[in-house]
């Protein structure tokens, strides 16, 4: 069997994933692009660790029976070669995100909340922002209702804090009577057996959720079902003063509608880390818009993401050589 990364790894994550591969054929190469990769696979592999995977390495390796993402997502990946074709199964890094990202949502419920998009931007003015009509829109997280939307790793983390800080929390997912999470989850984090939940919701009763939260954070992944999922009726419904947090993907949100919604001041506010097309266009409303918190698709970064995603591919590798089920594999039918 021959493993080969193509993500460029340190001595230590290279030592984590050579242990795991007992006697495989291991080769470590940092790869941009598909000729590169093709190179490093010189005579066939049989796994593959990696973000990008060209149509051009999958044809070129018959022998390819594994791909295990870098990332949380798997709908730059189920295209092309892979999508044509069942014979490789697919693995994300679902859950090492699941930390960072529950705290992004958080950090930005809370800015929001005390108005920190306000003051940051006075602050830029040199303005001194304190006066009664500042203070009268300062709130507080505990008491409020959160609802998730896609409650997976990353909407049960932050579920958990959510619930910490005294928020209510609802949760939406494809199939709400199964409340318990099979993915991976480093130990204490989220809420694998679904137990935080007040109430739950499947995907045809989003709009009484969203009309029951005071902040709701969007964690579906990007797929032809989840193609605008909320749209302008689902807007319509949210409260005057409702706070919307997407890191799933732009894809999922009609962005039009949401814009409308933001400058007619129907809804309190965003905060956005993805959008439709990325990188967002200069002339996008987004960027000038008060009552939007907007980032670069930077909400999972963190700086031992690459050894946290090498830890989960060690453990899948000693799956995938004693012929075990791999954790967080990816369903064709619904993309993720």
């Amino acid at each position: 069997m021959k493993i080969l990364a193509t993500v460029g790894l340190t001595p230590a994550q290279r030592e984590l994933i050579a242990e795991a591969a007992g006697g495989a054929e291991f080769v470590d190469r940092q790869c941009r692009s598909a000729a590169e990769m093709i190179a490093a696979a010189a005579g066939g592999c049989d796994v593959l660790f990696g973000l990008r995977i060209p149509d051009e390495f999958v044809r070129n390796t018959p022998r390819l029976r594994w791909i295990q993402l870098l990332s949380a997502g798997a709908d730059h990946a189920l295209k092309g070669a892979l999508a044509e074709s069942d014979r490789v199964a697919l693995t994300t890094s679902s859950g090492i995100h699941a930390t960072p990202i529950a705290e992004y949502t958080i950090a930005s419920m809370l800015a929001f909340a005390h108005g920190f998009h306000q003051t940051m931007r006075a602050q830029m003015r040199g303005e001194w922002q304190r006066n009664a009509g500042f203070m009268e829109t300062v709130d507080a997280l505990r008491g409020k209702t959160l609802g998730v939307v896609g409650y997976g790793s990353i909407g049960r983390e932050t579920a958990r804090l959510g619930a910490a800080f005294g928020m209510e929390i609802l949760a939406l997912k494809r199939n709400p009577a199964d409340h318990t999470d099979a993915g991976w989850n480093p130990p204490g984090v989220g809420d694998p057996e679904g137990r935080i939940p007040r109430r739950w919701y499947g995907p045809d009763e989003r709009v009484a959720m969203l009309a029951a939260s005071d902040f709701i954070t969007v964690t579906l992944p990007g797929t032809p079902h989840t193609r605008g999922f909320i749209g302008a009726r689902e807007i319509a419904a949210m409260r005057p003063h409702a706070y919307l947090v997407n890191i799933g993907r732009g894809s999922v949100i009609d962005q039009a509608a949401l814009i409308r919604a933001l400058e007619e001041k129907r809804i309190g506010g965003a905060g956005l880390d993805v959008f439709e097309r990325e990188p967002l266009e200069a002339e996008s409303p987004l960027w000038t818009l008060e009552n939007v918190i907007l980032t670069p698709h930077m909400s999972g970064a963190f700086k031992d993401y690459n050894t946290a995603a090498c830890q989960l591919f060690a453990d899948n590798l000693r799956r995938f050589r004693d012929g075990q089920p791999l954790l967080n594999l990816v369903d064709r039918a619904t993309g993720y």
